[in-house]
């Protein structure tokens, strides 16, 4: 079997889905790989080092995606310039198999195409998040790097220090950050705003992860409400009335006290909901930053401009959608060891398999055979891994 791996496409991406390394343990697996000349260019892999790991190199995108058995891709298929503007579904052949970042849910018209092309198709966005499934988590693995990236880019953005400062010619104190949400990408900008010195707190919906913000040094802000936040695959649901006003309340106090804020709640399958309002940002004092981690599924600040840094009454707020891919060696790395790990787990080239039986296979396809095989049906959790009750009040 051969696996194929084209150049991305979409503008400022620099990831690509196989790395030199990844590319020799997928090799190893028993397929022989194909490289788009120039593929790994933007994140500081050139074609020979490709070479030197054995594998083929070849000019053109139309014998990536029409001559081999499995297309492992970044981005979801989409026009491609460098085939006289082509769709990059189209170029598939019936029955390849294609692996790469889908979101089905926003793109219902590429799935049909897909479909009508008897692709099969796995989501790497849609891999269940359970512990088997960790080392192919490329949601978790991108949140990681875009999580520390928003730190940077908030800190680039800043006109002061993160860390204190006393010296002669006088004192700063350390800039105040917010972060909500925390999962991956909140842990992960916590940790690296920690790490520059500035002092940190966060909120999220769900209580349990109270315990990890406090063990990386920051505050964890809490409503006196019973409500739990947490959902399906270590999400958050979405919460009631009361205590959205309540946390909207809370967010309204905290941005007249901070500096920074970051937001990185979302929805599986929803538009992000709005956290940080207008009058919240024109509340902020001037030089302020806001990092808007859920930008390109709409964003949690109403002002937000996907891809853009817009400025509101002195106040920077950060779109950017490419976070991951401005690290993309790194972000290129994760994520093809994430591939690896799916395409051993079909089986490798002498034993792969399509076996809807397996969890991890079965919450990841998206088409198979002619069919729409997304959403997967929904599998009750055993009695172990549901919640435990709480304890009766003393």
């Amino acid at each position: 079997m051969i696996i194929g791996v084209p150049k991305e496409v979409t503008p400022g991406e620099r990831r690509v889905a196989a790395t030199p390394d990844t590319a020799t343990r997928l090799a190893k697996l028993g397929f022989s790989i194909r490289i788009q000349a120039g593929a790994g260019a933007a994140a500081g892999y050139p074609d020979a080092e490709y070479e030197a790991a054995g594998c083929e190199i070849v000019p053109t995108p139309k014998q990536i995606y029409g001559e081999c058995d499995v297309v492992l891709k970044v981005r979801p298929p989409t026009k491609n310039p460098a085939a006289l503007g082509a769709h990059e579904a189209d170029m598939l052949h019936e029955g390849a198999t294609l692996i790469c970042f889908l979101w089905p849910a926003q793109n219902q018209d590429l799935v049909e195409k897909l479909r009508a092309k008897k692709v099969t198709c796995f989501a790497m966005d849609q891999v269940p998040r359970i512990t088997r499934a960790q080392k192919m988590d490329a949601l978790s693995s991108m949140a990681n790097i875009a999580g520390y990236r928003a730190i940077i880019e908030a800190a680039h953005a800043f006109p002061r220090f993160f860390t204190g400062q006393i010296t002669a010619a006088g004192k700063v104190p350390p800039a105040k950050v917010l972060v909500i949400g925390a999962g991956v990408a909140g842990l992960a900008a916590i940790g690296a705003a920690r790490g520059l010195g500035a002092v940190v707190r966060a909120f999220d919906t769900r209580p349990v992860v109270k315990e990890q913000v406090e063990s990386m040094g920051a505050e964890f802000l809490e409503l006196d409400f019973e409500e739990d936040g947490t959902g399906e695959g270590g999400y958050a649901k979405v919460m009631s009335k009361a205590f959205i006003e309540a946390e909207m309340a809370l967010f309204r106090q905290q941005a007249k006290e901070v500096d920074i804020i970051v937001t990185t709640a979302l929805i599986p399958g929803k538009k992000a909901p709005t956290l940080v309002t207008k009058d919240m940002v024109e509340s902020m004092k001037r030089g302020s930053v806001i990092v808007d981690l859920a930008a390109e599924q709409g964003g949690n600040c109403e002002l937000t401009r996907p891809g853009e840094c817009a400025e509101v009454e002195g106040v920077k707020i950060l779109g950017y959608t490419d976070l991951p891919s401005r690290m993309a060696s790194v972000a290129s790395q994760f994520y093809g060891m994430n591939l690896f790990h799916f395409v051993d787990e079909l089986g490798g080239a002498e034993k792969w398999n399509v076996d809807l039986d397996n969890e991890v296979i079965r919450g990841a396809i998206v088409t198979h055979q002619g069919e729409v095989l997304w959403p997967p049906p929904k599998i009750e959790p055993s009695p172990q891994t549901k919640s435990s009750p709480k304890p009766a009040p003393k």
